[in-house]
């Protein structure tokens, strides 16, 4: 009599499995960085300009008082790093999300997501490979700072780490979210900058609060109410071993809700698996 052994089928991945995948994944992501070193220069390039040019015309123009996080009076320059800061971000996160609209128009992103693991999953770790990569940037950036006197205190630059990983998911979610739309690259672009200009603007990133709602109290809302604010909020007050309560909750808050929204999107019944019977985006 002859015995069959029956196999139960296989439930769930283990722990080794998933950082098998995040590493793969991160890894991807950072030799595709460290071979586009173009996208490294132009990071540091857009902030730069603020910092050497527009800050030195604007220092006599824009005079700041003495504002949480700040102890004492400040020049232009230091105030407007912590903005700039998160602009690397907003670009890095758009440019990440152009990647994957890239991906996806050459058929590399449907290989990564008729992966077996949870979608929601194989996306956070392309999100997270994306905000590994604008912390290079980013500290890149703060150490040619330090040459122009914009020297937090030295406990900052570990402080302002987590701020600088929530804030830059919550942008590269945001990116993400937009990406899921977009059907063709060459439409990218105009995206883009309907996306990163009013975001960068409309913020506190080049000027406090207070002056913009002496000017136009309806603009003051608006800068209210945008992510990108309470961002540049919350990296300003780490770089000082500070923390602004409300940037911290509404940047979590509209990270999960962007991150959401990117997995619905990036459904097989909805957003990026669309298609048409020949399998072409129509």
């Amino acid at each position: 009599m002859s015995s069959i052994t029956l196999h139960q089928p296989r439930r769930g991945f283990s722990f080794s499995e998933y950082l098998i995948c995040l590493n793969g994944i991160v890894w991807r992501e950072g030799l595709r960085f460290l071979h586009q070193r173009e996208r490294f220069v132009s990071a540091l390039v857009r902030p730069l300009v603020w910092l050497f040019i527009f800050a030195a015309g604007f220092r006599q123009v824009l005079g700041i008082s003495i504002i949480p996080p700040y102890e004492t009076y400040i020049l232009y320059e230091v105030y407007i790093a912590p903005g700039l800061i998160a602009m690397i971000q907003l670009f890095n996160g758009m440019q990440s999300s152009l990647s994957m609209v890239y991906d996806r128009e050459m058929g590399n992103m449907r290989t990564l997501l008729v992966s077996p693991l949870p979608r929601g999953y194989l996306l956070f770790c392309k999100l997270l490979a994306g905000t590994a990569v604008s912390l290079l940037q980013v500290y890149a950036f703060l150490l040619i700072a330090w040459f122009w006197d914009i020297t937090p205190p030295p406990i900052g630059y570990l402080t302002v780490l987590p701020a600088l990983i929530l804030s830059g998911l919550m942008l590269g979610a945001l990116g993400m979210l937009i990406s899921s739309r977009i059907r063709q690259l060459e439409n990218f672009a105009g995206v883009m900058n309907f996306v990163i200009f009013p975001m960068f603007f409309a913020s506190s990133a080049l000027y406090p609060l207070w002056r913009v709602q002496e000017g136009s109290p309806m603009l003051y809302d608006v800068c209210q109410l945008n992510p990108f604010t309470h961002a540049v909020e919350l990296i300003r007050f780490a770089l000082y071993g500070k923390l602004d309560w409300i940037s911290l909750v509404v940047v979590v808050g509209c990270t999960a809700v962007f991150m959401i929204g990117a997995i619905l999107a990036y459904d097989p019944s909805r957003g990026l698996t669309r298609r048409g019977a020949a399998g072409v985006e129509p």
